[in-house]
């Protein structure tokens, strides 16, 4: 079963909008709009659970983020190679 919808008026530049319709494909702008949207709320949250947790353990450093970062792309590159493997 589907979420109910509502029907919205919103303004956005032109050129936005037309790209957005062309990239949009067969499930429609309103499909691909509120896609956006939900990607903008679920980033939001994201910055604001960062904000809450740098308050109460301090700030993240650049040095902690490149960490994370290299540990996610040998992680992937693993998952790539046991795929790769197993086919």
């Amino acid at each position: 079963m589907s979420e109910p919808t509502g029907k919205y008026s919103i303004t956005m530049p032109r050129d936005i909008a037309e790209a957005a319709r062309a990239r949009s494909g067969p499930s429609g702008l309103s499909a691909y709009v509120a896609a956006a949207v939900a990607r903008q709320i679920e980033r939001d949250n994201l910055n604001e659970l960062v904000q809450v947790a740098e308050a109460e353990h301090g700030e993240i450093t650049e040095e902690e983020i490149q960490t994370l970062r290299d540990e996610l792309h040998r992680a992937r590159q693993q998952q790539t190679n046991g795929e790769a493997d197993a086919a």
